[in-house]
């Protein structure tokens, strides 16, 4: 069932198993509010367990651009496409968030970008890969994130 996420109340409805639930919640509310006021788009979230062309898309950009596997289990996903980019999102139950950015239009930025909830450690398959940039979060108290620019098509 699918859940549009209210960044007025933060609500863990689809992330209870998480450790980091209340960061993680918050981590979510802050893209819903980022979406809402850019583009006046309601981001919505599905289970993971529902949409399997998500996360394998989402999976399959990660191994193919970096040779990366995550090992957290997926809690939620949510594709939608804004002003001709394609966005895709992951929330998984160890806090970590992976957002894909895809113009669908020629030459556009397409990227990878990840984010680290508040109080989670930076997951083992990206600590010696990635050096993560800190913010301020009103929302999700501070979000550590980095990103990397995608080459191929997919």
């Amino acid at each position: 069932m699918s859940y549009a996420v209210d960044f007025t109340t933060v609500s863990t409805v689809g992330l209870e198993s998480s450790p980091v639930a209340d960061a993680l919640a918050g981590l979510r509310a802050n893209e819903a509010r980022y979406f809402k006021n850019k583009y006046d788009h309601v981001f919505t979230v599905e289970p993971a367990a529902e949409v399997p062309e998500i996360i394998g898309w989402v999976h399959g950009i990660l191994e193919d651009e970096r040779d990366l596997v995550i090992s957290s289990r997926p809690l939620e996903a949510s594709e939608f496409e804004v002003d001709g980019i394609r966005m895709a999102y992951v929330f998984y139950e160890s806090g970590l968030s992976i957002n894909v950015m895809y113009t669908l239009g020629e030459g556009g930025k397409r990227a990878v970008g990840f984010k680290l909830s508040d109080g989670m450690d930076v997951p083992g398959e990206l600590a010696d890969k990635f050096k993560f940039a800190r913010q301020k979060s009103k929302l999700a108290g501070t979000i550590r994130g980095s990103y990397f620019v995608i080459k191929n098509e997919h």
